[in-house]
């Protein structure tokens, strides 16, 4: 048995590597979507959806405003949350020539060039009705994973009934899988439900991402979370 195979498949992740992985990839959908562009809309559409049946957007509720998480070059803020979904979104993204394009967007806001892990809310700073992370948290250890979502927990807008969306793609193998090329993690469906438990977070909603088997991706899940 190898020593990567004896740790835990998080213990492996390189925060630099996972970094030059992204740096080397070009800024465009084919980028950030792994050299499937194709699935853009149905990823879309089934977020939308999800979002449809907690209340929000399809001529429903409009949320003043909202934050993504690992927002790229802003295919979600830009395709889903500002397209009925938010009327205003800030970003977090630590690839600063993905979110060029972004910067005096209308309906962008603050855009944080730095890590999830290193994301905190100032004191007195904005409060979100909706808090979007997809595709971006296998790069956070779970220690990090828990401790970003107490802090994305702590922005939320309670009041107002804000919520959070992780979206992630599952492992299937029977155990967290460690990726060598962009040095980040697939977690299991258990390992997502034991950290958000840690984080005292409770799901509201789960659904799975329909339209994806024919293109021989894993499954990918939507998690709604409130506090407990």
């Amino acid at each position: 048995m190898s020593n990567q195979d004896q740790q835990p498949a998080d213990a492996l992740i390189n925060t630099t590597d996972g970094l030059a992985y992204w740096e080397s990839i070009a800024p465009d959908v084919n980028g950030m979507l792994g050299g499937f562009p194709h699935i853009s809309k149905v990823d879309i559409q089934g977020s939308k959806n999800f979002l449809a049946k907690l209340g929000v957007g399809a001529k429903r509720r409009k949320v003043e405003r909202a934050l993504e998480g690992g927002a790229g070059i802003g295919r979600v803020t830009t395709g889903l949350l500002l397209d009925g979904i938010a009327q205003q979104v800030d970003v977090i993204e630590p690839i600063q020539k993905f979110t060029d394009e972004l910067k005096g967007k209308t309906g962008v806001g603050k855009v944080w060039n730095i890590g999830l892990e290193q994301w905190e809310m100032q004191d007195g700073g904005e409060r979100y009705d909706l808090i979007w992370i997809q595709w971006c948290v296998g790069h956070l250890t779970d220690h990090q994973l828990v401790s970003f979502l107490e802090r994305c927990k702590a922005a939320l807008d309670v009041e107002k009934g804000g919520f959070i969306v992780v979206k992630e793609n599952n492992s299937t193998s029977g155990k967290d899988d460690f990726d060598e090329v962009d040095s980040s993690v697939t977690r299991e469906d258990a390992t997502f439900r034991r950290i958000f438990k840690e984080a005292k977070l409770k799901l509201v909603q789960v659904e799975l991402q329909k339209g994806f088997q024919s293109s021989g991706l894993l499954p990918v899940r939507m998690y709604a979370l409130k506090p407990e």
